[in-house]
């Protein structure tokens, strides 16, 4: 919860029954390495903050293959920006993780009793939607090297820590072809 309230807290200033209530409409809940958290055609009217691990959201394009389309790692929020449509993709736990999940219910909690809730949430998602197309429009126009090595400068911490697949995905690249690119970097 000490991470959640510290990544808040640059956003705005809370008091003490402010974090008191965060806290008491909040759930903390463990996903396995692979587990999905929400999946495609599925109601997902959950908000969540990742204390541990690596999310991904990826679909499945016409011809059955695996996309991935993004990645979530600790201290970012998830949810659904469709609101209360289904799902159209699936977020995976791409290692063991760690989050804390408000149900609907509990988000409308806060923002009915946080006179600034909305405001706050505003800010953080504004900033998450910012960076995330810095990091996606850079790979868009590049070769594959340079996508790979964009990816290593936006996404420091994940070569290691996730598959290599997920990352070929991500670059839209095959896997032997990243192979290649990181050995010839080398």
């Amino acid at each position: 919860m000490e991470q959640l309230i510290e990544y808040i807290l640059q956003f705005s200033n809370l008091n003490a029954q402010q974090i008191e209530l965060i806290s008491k409409n909040s759930t903390e809940r463990e996903l396995h390495k692979d587990e999905y958290f929400a999946e495609a055609g599925k109601k997902f009217d959950y908000y969540a903050f990742v204390l541990e691990g690596v999310f991904r959201i990826c679909y499945y394009n016409k011809k059955g293959e695996e996309i991935t389309k993004y990645f979530i790692e600790e201290k970012h929020f998830i949810a659904n920006p469709y609101g209360a449509e289904p799902f159209t993709e699936y977020i995976q736990a791409a290692t063991d993780s760690k989050l804390i999940v408000f149900s609907q219910q509990q988000w409308k909690e806060l923002s009915n009793t946080i006179i600034d809730w909305d405001s706050i949430t505003n800010k953080i998602f504004n900033n998450a939607l910012i960076k995330k197309v810095d990091r996606m429009s850079s790979l868009v126009s590049e070769d594959a090297t340079t996508r790979y090595l964009m990816f290593l400068e936006k996404f420091p911490t994940l070569v290691n820590r996730i598959p290599l697949s997920y990352i070929a995905s991500y670059l839209g690249v095959t896997q032997s072809s990243l192979s290649r690119i990181r050995k010839n970097i080398r």
